[in-house]
Formats: structure tokens, C-alpha cells, sequence
């Protein structure tokens, strides 16, 4: 399952977590954050030792800013609130996202 979080939950869901947060990165209209989605339920599913969230930076622009997210789609990896691991633009393949998401599962 995917938590939608939004400017107000990020920081509680996020960076007040403790252990792992994977988060999806998107932003409306962005056709490779569309295409990359299916695959991040997907691996929500598979990887149920880890949390999962998605954030619509279209929404929450200064915070999307704020944790460096320049490019879309981001998929990055959250432990104890400070960002450890990203696949960032052409970068974020599902083969790649999924290989990241394994190495901290």
C-alpha cells in the first residue's frame, strides 16, 4: 500500500518516521512519473518491510524544492528523516528503483 502524503503529512510520515521510507516522487502531467507508478505499487506490494509514500510536488512545490527535488519522477529512500538513497529522472527505471529498493529492504 502507498500513503499519499501531501505538504502537511510529509514531515510526520517522513521525516519523523523511524526506519525506512521509500517515496515517490511525482508531478501532474509528468508521463514518465505515470508510467513509473504501477511499478512503485508493485514493488509496495513485494517490499512490505519497508514504508511506502508518494508526494504530488505539483502540490507541495517548496517542499519538493526544499529536499532537493529538482527533476521528475524521484523515487528516494528515507531513514530516520534524512534522504540515504534516489534514482533521479532518466535514472528512475523500474529495473533500477527496484534494485534500490532490494539493497535497503
Amino acid at each position: 500500500m502507498i500513503l499519499e502524503v501531501d505538504k502537511n503529512t510529509f514531515g510526520p510520515e517522513v521525516l519523523e518516521a523511524t526506519g525506512k521510507v521509500v517515496v515517490d516522487f511525482y508531478g501532474d502531467g509528468c508521463v514518465p512519473c505515470a508510467a513509473l507508478m504501477p511499478h512503485v505499487h508493485a514493488f509496495a506490494e513485494k517490499y512490505t518491510t519497508l514504508k511506502f509514500c508518494a508526494l504530488n510536488t505539483t502540490k507541495a512545490r517548496r517542499l519538493a524544492i526544499s529536499q532537493k527535488i529538482l527533476g521528475l519522477p524521484v523515487i528516494a529512500i528515507y531513514e530516520n528523516g534524512v534522504m540515504i538513497d534516489s534514482r533521479v529522472k532518466e535514472e528512475a527505471t523500474p529495473e533500477s528503483c527496484e534494485e534500490m529498493i532490494k539493497a535497503h529492504a
